[in-house]
C-alpha cells in the first residue's frame, strides 16, 4: 500500500509540474472536446544538404472542432544577417533556432521539392494527454518562447517533440528509453554525412573524446528515425474495444524518395592521396654535389620539372587542409561553446601554421625548385620539421597504444602513414641548404 501510495504521489507530482510550466495559457484557448483533435508524428529522411543530414521531424495537429490543420516545425534559422555571420554564429556555438507553424501543404511542398521521404504516424493520446500536449504548443508558440538554443544533440527538432511527448506521457518515454545502446554520438553522426564524405571526415576530425561515450535509447533520439523507431516500441494508455493501442498508429508514407547514396570512402581517399605520391616520390631520390669539388652534397628529386610540381600540389592541398582544420580545432577549444571541440588530440596532426606551407608549396608547383635556405632560417625549419614528425609519431604512439578516450582509429591506419612520410621528403627534398660560408667554389 505504502509503494502504490508513493508511485500515485510521484504521478501526481509530475502532473502537476507538467501543467505547472504552462500554467499561463487559459483554459479558453483550449479545445471544447479534445475527443476531436489528433495529433501526428511527421517525420522527414536525410538530404544531401549539411543542415538535412540528421532528417526532420514535426507536429501535425488537425482541429475538427474549427477544422484547422497546422505543422510545427522547430527546424526554423535566421540567416538575414548574411551566411557568414549565420555561420561564425554557429562555429561559436551560439544557435537560436525557433519555432514555426504552417500548413502540411506548405510543409509537405518544400520535403517534395527536396526530394525527401516523408512519413506520418498517428499518436495515440488520452484526451488528457492531449490537452497537456496543447498547452505546450500554445505555450511554446508564443514569441518570447519561439526562440530556442539549438544544440544538435540535446536540444533540436526531433528532442523538442520527443521532451513534449514524454511531458505528456508523465515521463513514460524517458522510463522506456534509459538502456544503453552499443553507439556512441560519433558512430551515429558519421552514419549520417555518409553522402558527403568531406563533412564526415571534418567532422570526425575536429569532434573530441566528448562524443565517444554509448549513448542511451533516449539520448540516442535526437535523430527523426530513431524518434520514430522507439516510441512504434511503445504501447499506449488508450484502448479501443477493450484492446490497447500502440502509442503509433496508422503508419502512412506521404511522399517517398531515394535517399542520397552513399560516397566514396572519405579516409582512404585522404590517406592514398598523401601515401600514393610520398611514395613515388621517395623512388625518385638522387644525390647531387653542391660544389665543383664534390665534398658536399643534398638530395634532391629525379625530373625535377614534374617531381617538384607534383610535391607542390600535395603540399598545397595537405597545408591548406591541415592550417584550415589545426585553426578550426583550436579555435574552437578556446573561442566557441561547443564543448565537443575542446582538447582534440587531432591537433597533433593538424598544425595551424601548416598553413604557412602554401608558400613554400606555391615555390615548387610554379619554379620547379626548392626553397633556398639562409643560415637565419634554416634552424628554424629543421626544428619545425622534426617538431612536426614528432608529433605525428606522438599521435601515432598514442592512438596505438589507446593512450586516448577520443575515437582516432581511421585515421591511424590511413592518414599517419602518409602525413608521415611526406613531411619526412619535404624536409629532405623540399628546402635548398644554405651554402656554407667556408665553400669555395
Amino acid at each position: 500500500m505504502l509503494i502504490l501510495s508513493l508511485l500515485l504521489l510521484c504521478v501526481g507530482l509530475t502532473r502537476s509540474f507538467a501543467l505547472e510550466a504552462v500554467e499561463g495559457v487559459p483554459d479558453s484557448a483550449l479545445p471544447a472536446d479534445f475527443s476531436r483533435v489528433h495529433f501526428y508524428l511527421i517525420t522527414v529522411d536525410v538530404s544531401d544538404n549539411v543542415w538535412d543530414n540528421f532528417g526532420h521531424t514535426a507536429l501535425r495537429v488537425v482541429n475538427e472542432t474549427d477544422n484547422t490543420d497546422t505543422v510545427y516545425n522547430w527546424g526554423l534559422f535566421d540567416t538575414s544577417g548574411g551566411i557568414v555571420q549565420f555561420s561564425f554564429n554557429f562555429f561559436r556555438g551560439i544557435m537560436n533556432y525557433q519555432l514555426g507553424t504552417g500548413s502540411p501543404g506548405g510543409e509537405f511542398g518544400l520535403y517534395r521539392q527536396q526530394q525527401r521521404t516523408v512519413w506520418q504516424d498517428t499518436i495515440n493520446l488520452s484526451n488528457r494527454e492531449k490537452e497537456i500536449l496543447y498547452r505546450r504548443l500554445l505555450w511554446n508558440i508564443r514569441p518570447e518562447n519561439i526562440v530556442y538554443p539549438y544544440q544538435y544533440f540535446f536540444d533540436n527538432c526531433t528532442t523538442r517533440v520527443r521532451d513534449y511527448l514524454d511531458e505528456a506521457l508523465m515521463g513514460k518515454i524517458h522510463a522506456a528509453t534509459e538502456a544503453v545502446t552499443d553507439n556512441t554520438f560519433r558512430d551515429l553522426v558519421k552514419v549520417h554525412y555518409r553522402s558527403t564524405p568531406l563533412i564526415e571526415f571534418s567532422l570526425d576530425l575536429m569532434m573530441s573524446a566528448n562524443i565517444d561515450r554509448p549513448v542511451s535509447q533516449w539520448e540516442e533520439m535526437f535523430l527523426p528515425l530513431s524518434l520514430r523507431a522507439r516510441l512504434m516500441g511503445l504501447m499506449s494508455d488508450v484502448a479501443i474495444a477493450g484492446e490497447r493501442q500502440p502509442l503509433l498508429s496508422d503508419p502512412t508514407v506521404i511522399m517517398e524518395f531515394s535517399r542520397p547514396p552513399e560516397r566514396s570512402n572519405p579516409y582512404y581517399l585522404a590517406g592514398t592521396f598523401l601515401l600514393a605520391p610520398a611514395l613515388f616520390l621517395l623512388l625518385l631520390l638522387r644525390k647531387v654535389s653542391m660544389s665543383y669539388f664534390a665534398t658536399h652534397s643534398r638530395i634532391t628529386l629525379k625530373a625535377p620539372g614534374f617531381s617538384f610540381r607534383l610535391l607542390g600540389v600535395v603540399g598545397l592541398v595537405t597545408s591548406l587542409f591541415s592550417g584550415i582544420y589545426g585553426c578550426l580545432m583550436l579555435g574552437g577549444w578556446f573561442f566557441s561553446g561547443h564543448v565537443d571541440l575542446y582538447s582534440n588530440v587531432n591537433l597533433l596532426l593538424c598544425w595551424p601554421t601548416d598553413l604557412l606551407g602554401i608558400l613554400v608549396a606555391g615555390r615548387w608547383l610554379l619554379l620547379a625548385s626548392p626553397w633556398p635556405l639562409t643560415h637565419n632560417s634554416a634552424p628554424f625549419i629543421n626544428y619545425y620539421m622534426l617538431a612536426r614528425l614528432f608529433s605525428v609519431v606522438a599521435y601515432a604512439v598514442i592512438a596505438g597504444f589507446q593512450l586516448t578516450a577520443q575515437s582516432v582509429f581511421p585515421f591511424l591506419v590511413t592518414v599517419t602513414p602518409g602525413l608521415f612520410l611526406l613531411i619526412l621528403l619535404i624536409w629532405i627534398v623540399g628546402f635548398e641548404p644554405a651554402k656554407s660560408k667556408n665553400l669555395l667554389l
